[in-house]
């Protein structure tokens, strides 16, 4: 098939946007292809607009047209991924303030049912206790993308606030139904962010985002009161900090949590006093880092009780500290926990008579169970190379049961409960492969490479073990390296579809991310973001010389920030990559961060820098995908985008592609896909999401297996 060549930009639109910063002339020749927030989302665009959406339209249909001998592939991907999920699937059940909730799949459903059972019994053995209180289904089925954010049900059980977005910018619309009769209030909330908090039935604490889509202010909502009149309770005026409301475990408090990446405070206010004022009783400072959990007092929490506080204070990789529930300053906090510089201390769930550890030491989870009259501990063991371990759903502090899920790159997502008192432990579900799926036949290894500067990188990594590791596998490596956040060698069953034809799979966990504590985030952050990089181009030198990878079919993917690591690794090494695979990414680093009016830059300032500041303009410009694009002979690239994504503008990839373009010097094909009616997450529903996943599957596949017939 004669593919014809790529979409050229409109000759009336394609014209030069030149601006100076620190003495610097920059030129960016595709800035036309953004569109304002009003434009976006008119319901008759304007003739911008329509030329814009229209060219991305072309770009789909040239995507569409490349890949079309990869038409069965991708049906034959669909099929395979599909068919190993259970259809008719259904929950563990968790108990909470006199019920049981659980949600179910019903086959071929998209997405799932809530249901609940008065907790007068063990449901499971009650057949029919449960009954249905929100349908998914139901709710998305006039919508080409729907997300339904969060579920709070109010003390009395009577009535629940739900928030949904149907476009895709993370703009929540909140909504409250009278579960008794399963008829929704009149009351609506518009502009919102995805939670909130009731202080009583008839109270409700939710956030509303500005005009960069920033969580900005807290407000105060009477059940049958019109919405415009809502009180305002707090106001976030710091544009590097965005807020949330919750209501504490404890059931004692609505919290304020205000956070920036590198600082956070918290205000409070107690349930029975819904009208009063929120307190700042952990204000905040500069770089601290905190958390809190209350604990109430007394055999029925009817005296004075504590705060548990997860903080940064004098502890890079954090401690647990506790203080008297009216006593809060710093000066009367006592230490329950020490600061280990060779120990990550990630999380804590309180017990009443209990406390869980999750911690990470050299890379890995580990749960430790802490009694608290006597400080015994002990740990939850785990046997395989990469795994991670989490906490689940833990509603009721007054409990001997500890639920946490366990997922490892062979073992599928599971859930168990461990007795806090025994130390029995038990199964409650392993989810499901449908198929002739066997984990013996796949074997994960955990192996390290070496960074410029001698650093050790750990790398997470799976294969069939019928797989000779002899240098002829081809390779896809996946990245994130950013904001602190781990990239977990967590199971997935589309991944088989791979795996079953002969790819090994690896996970670079480079510096950027917080796998090795603190510090690991530190090296790769701000002025030493290029650790991020290098690091994961020394893993894929690294598998290629222990024989894991073909050199000449080694494959990396990443999204959104790991986006931008695979955009910084292309113009770094383009020789090193047979293909790429660009989902959401975040390439249009310095546009986006002088531009403090988007979604998320104000707050990122901490992250990257402040390009305003002539060092950190200078540090960003050495690495940003988009200015570093050269002449060179680029490998094959398939970037993904969403038209609503609210965290990385679509404008971003489109002017990436459109720029390698200009400048590539090879012949591999560089794509663009933008679902026009997604955000930053892609499709929503279970089986719809696939498609994507197929659609990159086979773009990989169809490289590595290129020459010979496609499977």
């Amino acid at each position: 098939m004669k593919v014809t060549a790529p979409p050229v930009p409109p000759r009336a639109e394609k014209q030069e946007h030149r601006y100076s910063v620190h003495g610097r002339t920059q030129v960016d020749e595709y800035a036309w292809m953004r569109l304002s927030e009003a434009q976006r989302s008119a319901k008759v665009p304007d003739a911008h607009a329509r030329r814009v959406t229209g060219y991305l339209e072309q770009e789909n249909a040239y995507t569409e047209q490349v890949m079309a001998p990869l038409a069965g592939l991708r049906t034959t991907l669909f099929n395979e991924m599909k068919g190993r999920i259970k259809e008719g699937d259904i929950s563990v059940p968790y108990r909470e303030n006199g019920y049981w909730y659980r949600f179910r799949y019903d086959p071929g459903a998209e997405y799932p049912v809530h249901m609940r059972a008065p907790a007068l019994a063990d449901p499971e053995q009650v057949p029919g206790s449960f009954t249905d209180f929100l349908d998914e289904n139901a709710m998305a089925a006039a919508h080409d993308y729907f997300d339904l954010a969060d579920l709070e049900v109010a003390p009395g059980n009577r009535l629940m606030a739900y928030s949904v977005d149907t476009v895709g910018r993370r703009r929540y619309e909140i909504r409250f139904r009278d579960l008794n009769t399963g008829l929704d209030l009149p009351d609506v909330i518009t502009h919102a962010g995805d939670g909130g908090a009731f202080a009583d039935d008839q109270t409700f604490f939710y956030v509303r985002k500005d005009r960069s889509l920033r969580n900005a202010r807290v407000f105060r909502h009477i059940l049958g009161t019109d919405p415009a009149t809502d009180q305002l309770v707090f106001h976030e005026r710091n544009r590097a900090f965005s807020c949330e409301v919750y209501r504490s475990r404890s059931d004692r408090f609505v919290v304020i949590t205000s956070e920036s990446t590198l600082s956070s405070e918290h205000r409070l206010l107690p349930v029975t006093d819904p009208l009063g004022s929120f307190q700042a009783m952990f204000p905040r400072e500069r770089r601290h880092e905190l958390s809190i959990m209350h604990v109430p007092g007394g055999a029925h929490g009817d005296e004075p009780g504590k705060f548990y506080i997860l903080t940064n204070w004098k502890a890079r990789n954090f401690r647990l500290m506790e203080c008297p529930e009216h006593l809060t300053a710093k000066s009367n906090w006592k230490e329950v926990v020490p600061h280990r510089p060779d120990v990550l201390l990630e999380d804590v769930d309180v017990f009443r008579n209990h406390l869980v550890l999750t911690e990470r030491t050299n890379g890995l989870v580990q749960l430790s169970i802490r009694q608290l009259d006597n400080g015994n501990e002990r740990a939850i063991h785990f046997h395989d190379p990469a795994y991670v371990a989490y906490s689940g759903v833990n509603p009721n502090w007054d409990s001997t049961k500890f639920r946490y899920g366990y997922s490892s790159l062979t073992t599928p997502d599971s859930v168990y409960e461990h007795d806090l008192v025994t130390g029995q432990e038990k199964l409650l579900k392993q989810q499901e492969v449908v198929g002739d799926f066997d984990p013996a036949r796949f074997v994960s290894e955990r192996i390290w490479a070496v960074a410029n500067d001698g650093t050790r990188i750990p790398i997470s990594l799976v294969h069939r073990c019928d797989l000779p590791m002899d240098g002829h596998a081809p390779l896809l490596l996946y990245g994130y390296g950013a904001y602190g956040i781990n990239l977990e060698p967590v199971f997935s069953s589309a991944r088989l579809s791979l795996l079953d034809r002969g790819f090994v799979l690896a996970i670079a966990h480079v510096r950027g991310g917080e796998e090795l504590g603190r510090a690991w985030y530190e090296q790769g952050r701000m002025e030493h973001k290029m650790n991020t990089f290098t690091d994961f181009i020394a893993c894929a030198e690294q598998l290629k010389a222990d024989g894991h990878a073909d050199p000449s079919r080694i494959y990396c993917m990443g999204g959104s920030a790991g986006g931008l690591l695979v955009g910084a690794v292309m113009n770094l090494r383009p020789d090193l990559w047979d293909g790429v695979v660009a989902e959401v990414p975040f390439v249009d680093v310095v546009n986006t961060m002088l531009d403090a009016d988007l979604p998320l830059t104000t707050g990122e300032y901490e992250e990257w820098g402040d390009p305003r500041e002539a060092g950190a303009f200078h540090r960003i410009l050495a690495y940003a995908p988009y200015e570093n694009v050269h002449d060179a002979r680029y490998p094959a690239l398939l970037a993904t985008t969403g038209f609503h994504d609210s965290q990385v503008q679509y404008w971003e990839p489109a002017k990436w592609v459109a720029r390698l373009r200009e400048h590539q010097r090879g012949s591999e094909p560089l794509l663009l896909w933008t679902n026009m009616e997604a955000g930053h997450g892609g499709a929503t529903g279970r089986f719809e999401r696939l498609q994507e996943v197929a659609r990159a599957y086979a773009f990989l596949l169809g490289r590595a297996l290129r020459n010979t017939p496609l499977p």
